[in-house]
């Protein structure tokens, strides 16, 4: 596995705001991690490289849904409510089912994508990670495209 990666930090600003180079995401609420894939397996890893020893049900679930041979997704391990938001005390208690949700990708398929924008490794992460399949742990964290304002209203869910 890659354990000498880190995730790539964003960048917080006090306020939403519009800009046309910029996607905006929701923050979620959980734990950041690395999700490590390899021969079948996945591996969560925290940002301080420990691998979450906790998380291996919800890792070994994730593995079958990951559609590429093996690579490096930079996401959250979060507890949904029914309407698909974000709990983060469910999660501290494990009182719900578990969800990494993917928001980049660093490693694909033995390619390093870090050199690459943004919204071109969100275009990559698409290619191997299920769309909205119900039965799947791994999700795919959509963005807002120039429009910040619009990405801080709290109305969308993961």
């Amino acid at each position: 596995m890659l354990l000498n990666c880190s995730p790539i930090r964003p960048i917080r600003k006090p306020q939403p705001f519009d800009h046309p180079d910029w996607i905006f995401e929701l923050k979620l609420d959980g734990f950041r991690a690395l999700a490590h894939f390899e021969n079948g397996k996945c591996e969560l890893v925290s940002r301080n490289r420990n691998t979450f020893g906790s998380f291996r049900r919800l890792a070994a679930e994730l593995a079958p849904h990951f559609k590429g041979e093996n690579g490096v997704l930079d996401g959250e391990i979060v507890s949904l409510d029914e309407r698909g938001y974000p709990q983060f005390e469910d999660l501290m208690f494990r009182r719900s089912e578990l969800f990494f949700v993917a928001f980049d990708a660093i490693f694909l398929d033995g390619e390093d994508l870090r050199d690459l924008p943004l919204i071109e490794r969100k275009a990559r992460l698409k290619t191997v990670v299920p769309l909205r399949q119900a039965r799947s742990r791994l999700r795919y964290h959509s963005h807002v495209e120039r429009h910040g304002n619009e990405s801080g209203t709290g109305n969308r869910n993961v």
